[in-house]
């Protein structure tokens, strides 16, 4: 293999996937912050394939939420994708109009999102909201759908569903809100679910519950998951291939075995220290993110790098495989 491996795209990386469900290939997206346009996503580059599980790691601001909100076509309020494309299953999804892209969450794309209590409507009960749910995607009648929705709940551990269902969103527990939305994501069968760090604000035993219910749920249904998180070693039990993402780009992304055991980016190599301290001190990565469109064309770790050179402050790094489907965007990988 040569010293400088040219620059990947997405697909080359889809040999990931030995059947593309989802890629993204030179994802830009902008934003506007004091008046002026600044770049939140970079060039973005991914392959999901059918039934696979893919995690998105990073620290919080880094551009893992933008991206699960662009794949989805779900910006907030004056972020936009400016170029590259996300296709699903060679569909161009930029191209859809809003009605088409309805149409594809729930049925094809679905989401688990941070805090279920918001994603439900607390003024209906949780059967209703899943069969809801399931009759504007299928052709079926409200009696077929709420027993799907009954179905559903049961299959995802909450004890005596058929009452369960009549009840309120503020009659359940945090974990049991949870399973709530997962089965609202679910009940349509989707091909990919993306789980947007879906446990946060439980506890450590129902964060464990909700997380095995989500990956026996996907590997049963034959779905692809997309799963975000802070959390390595989640990733590590959950996932096939796990991506690093600093500052709106891709710094790593390969077999999540490799890059968890030995990874070549000096900042995916700093947030598994901070796992696994070697020592009694605590380690931490020096610094912070930077804001967004303040580093022009350096490379967006440079400022925090112990391996920076003056080439990294001034000529962006792009992926490149330098193992055998591990891909790093790094000058001194």
């Amino acid at each position: 293999m040569s010293t400088e491996p040219h620059t990947t795209s997405v697909t080359e990386m889809s040999d990931l996937a030995e059947r593309p469900l989802l890629e993204i290939a030179d994802l830009r997206v902008e934003g506007i912050k004091n008046g002026r346009t600044v770049p939140l996503l970079r060039g973005i580059e991914l392959v999901i394939g059918e039934g696979m599980r893919v995690g998105i790691v990073g620290e919080s601001g880094s551009g893992k939420s933008m991206t699960a909100s662009a794949i989805i076509g779900l910006l907030p309020p004056g972020v936009r994708a400016v170029s590259g494309s996300i296709q699903l299953r060679g569909r161009q999804l930029h191209a859809l109009s809003e009605p088409e892209m309805r149409r594809l969450r729930g049925s094809e794309l679905a989401v688990v999102s941070q805090n279920a209590m918001g994603a439900l409507n607390p003024l209906v009960p949780v059967g209703a909201q899943i069969a809801r749910v399931c009759r504007a995607h299928t052709q079926v009648s409200r009696a077929e759908a709420r027993d799907r929705a009954v179905a559903m709940l049961d299959s995802l551990g909450i004890p005596n569903a058929a009452e369960r269902a009549r009840d309120y969103p503020h009659q359940f527990s945090g974990g049991m809100a949870q399973r709530v939305a997962i089965a609202m994501a679910l009940i349509c069968d989707p091909s990919l679910l993306i789980a947007d760090e879906p446990t946060t604000g439980l506890d450590a035993t129902i964060q464990a519950q909700v997380l095995e219910v989500i990956s026996d749920s996907v590997r049963s249904r034959e779905a692809a998951l997309l799963l975000i998180s802070h959390d390595l070693a989640v990733v590590s039990a959950m996932c096939d291939v796990v991506a690093v993402v600093y500052a709106g780009e891709v710094l790593e992304v390969g077999p999540a075995e490799d890059v968890l055991r030995d990874p070549l980016s000096p900042y995916t190599q700093g947030l598994i220290r901070c796992l696994k301290p070697a020592t009694d001190e605590i380690p931490f990565i020096p610094g912070r993110i930077p804001e967004p469109g303040s580093f022009g064309e350096q490379c967006p770790f440079a400022e925090r790098c112990p391996r920076v050179s003056e080439r990294c402050r001034h000529e962006r790094p792009r992926l490149r495989e330098l193992r055998h489907h591990h891909w790093v965007a790094c000058h001194n990988a």
